[in-house]
């Protein structure tokens, strides 16, 4: 199994909206990826804690895929590439760990 972890740290203001605003948008687009990318064998997308500290990232993507191939499989799917053209707008920051277990 790969786990696949992302996580982004938005900017205060982008594409005309605010952080918060972007950060809703960016979660209702991901709330089917599972239904929508069937190699995808868990998914959680989530948000930092409101208390927590402004200089942790804002929103993580953690995913479970059976193999590297499936990982590369969801990379190219159409519903990923149109959340990575909108979360590239918005983004001030992104870090990205995959790895096997």
């Amino acid at each position: 199994m790969i786990k696949h972890i992302v996580m982004f740290k938005l900017s205060e203001n982008a594409d005309g909206k605010t952080k918060k605003e972007n950060l809703d948008t960016a979660l209702d687009m991901l709330k089917n990826f599972k239904e929508l990318i069937p190699v995808i064998k868990d998914f959680k997308a989530v948000s930092n804690a409101p208390n927590a500290p402004d200089s942790n990232c804002d929103l993580a993507l953690i995913c479970d895929f059976e193999n590297i191939e499936d990982l590369n499989a969801y990379q190219t799917h159409p519903e990923h590439l149109k959340f990575g053209k909108f979360i590239t707008k918005i983004r001030e920051s992104r870090a990205c760990i995959d790895y096997e277990y």
